[in-house]
């Protein structure tokens, strides 16, 4: 890059992107018994877990504007829920907290080791627990909900972009066996991004009596990786790495820390498919480590970075310091708007049902028939395929027939933040492409936010080429852009600067 010369405009003012607003926080234990149903691995064959990794947790956070427009998102441990329960937890949310159904967000951090509460797996062992506890769940959310909405306060959020490595692309091309395998691609870049948010009191009193407004109540870490550290040799009950990313970050700022997962169909850990604990926690403290780096690194609350000209020293100088944001900047923080959104996207013919109950019993039977002759490798892998057939099963009520699929997803401005949470698992291309297209706003990116049904949503070029995720999309060639189209539409109707395309 050429230097700088006399005569081009230099920047003597910056300040990272911050929201105000009210903001309340509750938290519930949601740990589910330790000897539930528990596999979400085809090549698992145990069925019970065997006890517990570490606590899972329901963080519900409520967002209130001066002009009394409330919304809540929702965070859970779990990998995911059948529309049934996925409704019933959002309605009895919204209830709790006196708001419309559709101004609760739910999402997951989509852990594969925490259990997987299916109705299709109640018959199973281990299953006889699985309504008992989600019907636990759903009146620990509606407590838990009360208690975030009477805690809401006004806030300073700001935000700050780190980075991590520990996430990496997952679709591995496989030359000695012809096909692509779901894990560690070194031959392929993958988004490091963490996004982090603070949030802090804006007025109050510390136990002195003196005004406290710097007090810390809660983070936020935002970061695109599967939760597949752990995989079919664990039989425990586990956060997987969000569980130790945020007791890292709980245990330097001693605020709750919330984690929501960004998109990320085609990345996952590098240490990834592990029967070992200690995999999951070190992948944690990784990105944990990233966010506390990027929270040390934040300016104070509603404040922003200004030159203060040179000073004369062993060298001539140039000094920066914290300043209160700009009347125009600072006005710009309290803009909050926006909410639900849908759009139709292509969708896949559906599979026949009889078909997948032929292939998967004739699975189960060669299964048994491996297990007979002594082979395990067989035996896992006919499983393997039956459970894919079983999944495709247990969705099938919640897809139509129609070419297209209304799809829904919510996009919020707060302040200089734009907060967008997804359903299914899309690939880390519309991250990317949203951060680059808005770059002076901070892209809170959530997926799993909502119903479970439509799977992957892949770049037109990575359809047709043997991915595992193309399995068990049922949208098809085309989602992913047409998505990202609505997505840039609703944030541009928001105020939001945009670049050029």
């Amino acid at each position: 890059m050429a230097p700088m010369t006399p005569n081009q405009a230099n920047t003597t003012l910056v300040h990272q992107p911050s929201a105000r607003l009210q903001f309340g926080h509750a938290r519930a234990d949601i740990t589910p018994p330790a000897n539930i149903y528990h596999p979400m691995w085809g090549a698992a064959r145990h069925h019970r877990a065997t006890g517990i990794h570490r606590p899972l947790y329901g963080d519900i956070m409520v967002f209130s504007t001066v002009e009394g427009d409330t919304w809540a998102q929702v965070q859970l441990d779990m990998v995911g829920l059948g529309n049934e329960h996925h409704t019933q937890f959002q309605t009895t949310i919204a209830q709790a907290i006196g708001i419309a159904v559709e101004n609760v967000i739910l999402a997951y951090s989509h852990t594969h080791a925490g259990g997987f509460f299916l109705l299709n797996r109640v018959d199973f062992p281990g299953g006889e627990l699985i309504l008992p506890y989600l019907d636990e769940i759903n009146a620990k959310l509606s407590h838990t909900a009360a208690h975030a909405a009477t805690a809401l306060a006004p806030v300073t959020a700001t935000f700050r972009y780190g980075r991590s490595d520990m996430a990496a692309n997952r679709d591995f091309w496989d030359d000695e066996n012809n096909l692509y395998a779901c894990g560690y691609n070194p031959n392929a870049p993958a988004d490091d991004t963490v996004l982090v948010a603070r949030f802090t009191q804006d007025s109050g009193k510390s136990d002195s009596g003196k005004p406290d407004s710097d007090k810390l109540v809660a983070t936020l870490v935002n970061y695109a990786c599967h939760p597949t550290s752990l995989a079919w040799e664990n039989t425990l009950i586990s956060p997987d790495y969000v569980g130790a990313l945020r007791e890292e970050v709980e245990s330097q700022t001693g605020a709750p820390c919330v984690f929501t997962l960004g998109a990320c169909g085609d990345l996952g850990p590098r240490r990834n498919h592990q029967g070992d604990t200690a995999i999951a926690d070190a992948n944690g403290r990784q990105v944990g480590f990233a966010a506390l780096a990027a929270l040390e690194g934040m300016d104070p609350p509603g404040m922003a970075f200004a030159y203060q000209g040179p000073v004369i020293s062993g060298a001539t100088l140039g000094t920066w310091q914290p300043v209160p944001l700009p009347t125009d900047a600072a006005q710009a923080t309290t803009v909050a708007r926006g909410g639900l959104q849908q759009v139709d996207l292509p969708q896949k013919p559906v599979p026949d049902a009889a078909t997948l109950e032929a292939q998967m019993q004739d699975f189960l039977q060669k299964q048994a028939d491996a297990d007979a002759a002594g082979d395990p490798v067989a035996a896992r892998n006919f499983g393997a395929f039956a459970e894919r057939a079983r999944r495709w099963l247990g969705r099938l009520p919640t897809l139509s027939t129609d070419p297209t699929y209304r799809y829904s997803f919510s996009v919020r401005r707060m302040g200089d933040s734009v907060w967008v949470a997804l359903q299914g698992e899309p690939y880390n291309w519309l991250q990317r492409e949203l951060r680059r297209r808005f770059p002076s706003a901070a892209i809170v990116c959530t997926v799993m936010a909502g119903q479970m049904g439509v799977a992957y949503l892949l770049p037109k070029d990575r359809y047709g080429v043997g991915l595992y995720q193309e399995e068990p999309s049922s949208l098809d060639r085309g989602c992913l852009e047409q998505l990202y189209a609505a997505v840039v539409e609703q944030i541009e109707a928001l105020g939001v600067p945009a670049t050029d395309q």
